[in-house]
């Protein structure tokens, strides 16, 4: 069955049904994530995160069926925006609009957290020189609750391996640097043997270059993937260099930060829903932000 087959007359069809039509749920899911309600991708499974997705667009057009009926079905397919967006030249709009441009997932709605990385920038997002073992990156959080992207969390952080395992890799084939982009790989856990705190862990799929030539830097280096890389978002044990706090990780240079960090995305209604919830992040070079 499809949206468009689900007109004016017919029974409105029940969450439970819906999961049995993989076409038709994979359609209503398409649409959710394409106004920012649902993380991708569109699987055809509809869960929980995608009842309540539902759930949320009907209370913002003001539908009051209690499923999938023609009201719902009619909206999903003409409505431009949910929430619509009030995009300025401030950071947090900068943000949004370059995730736009990369057809990046931005998501809508209270509580609904956006995590990203701004590597070789200031927390105002100008540009720096991204030196090498140096805390010169920044973990973001944004918001976009009401229409308007907000900027609710901006801590100094790296995207980077610190020269310890730059010089001395855990992995034969280099130390890891991530790639820049936008993943959907982690879950809340703990990172760490001999501090052990909460982290977001990773539990998906990652690129990273890997640095065979030791340099520091991402050009002409392999990209690697795989699930199991160990980059994890943690904390940097509040070192003045990265030294030995980063692997190849997304790590907060201070203890404090990050517990602020971990508590605030914690708070995500994704994660309310189910303390299983995977965590999507994106990472973006800073300079490339500044030329957007």
């Amino acid at each position: 069955m499809q949206l468009t087959e689900v007109t004016p007359g017919l029974k409105v069809i029940n969450f439970e049904t819906l999961t049995k039509d993989t076409q038709l749920a994979k359609e209503v899911q398409t649409n959710l994530t394409r106004l920012g309600l649902l993380d991708p991708p569109a699987d055809g499974k509809f869960g929980q995160f995608s009842i309540q997705a539902l759930k949320e667009f009907q209370f913002l057009m003001k539908i009051s069926e209690s499923g999938l009926g023609p009201q719902t079905s009619k909206a999903l397919s003409e409505v431009a925006e949910a929430i619509p967006l009030n995009l300025g030249n401030d950071l947090a709009s900068r943000f949004v609009k370059y995730m736009q441009s990369k057809k990046y997932f931005v998501a809508v709605g209270e509580r609904c957290y956006n995590i990203v990385y701004l590597e070789g920038a200031e927390a105002d997002g100008t540009p720096n020189q991204d030196t090498f073992n140096e805390w010169n990156d920044r973990r973001i959080v944004i918001e976009i609750a009401s229409g308007t992207p907000k900027i609710v969390g901006n801590w100094l952080a790296t995207t980077e391996p610190g020269d310890r395992y730059t010089y001395r890799p855990m992995n034969p084939k280099g130390a890891a640097r991530i790639a820049f982009g936008q993943y959907k790989a982690w879950q809340v856990g703990t990172h760490g043997n001999s501090q052990p705190h909460e982290a977001l862990v990773q539990c998906g799929t990652l690129g990273v270059h890997r640095d065979a030539n030791k340099d520091g830097l991402r050009i002409g280096d392999a990209i690697d993937e795989g699930t199991s890389f160990g980059i994890n978002q943690h904390w940097g044990y509040d070192l003045p260099k990265v030294g030995i706090a980063s692997a190849g990780c997304l790590v907060g240079q201070s203890r404090k930060g990050h517990r602020e960090f971990m508590a605030l995305i914690k708070q995500d209604r994704r994660y309310q829903l189910n303390s299983g919830y995977v965590f999507l992040t994106t990472v973006i070079a800073g300079d490339d932000l500044a030329k957007s």
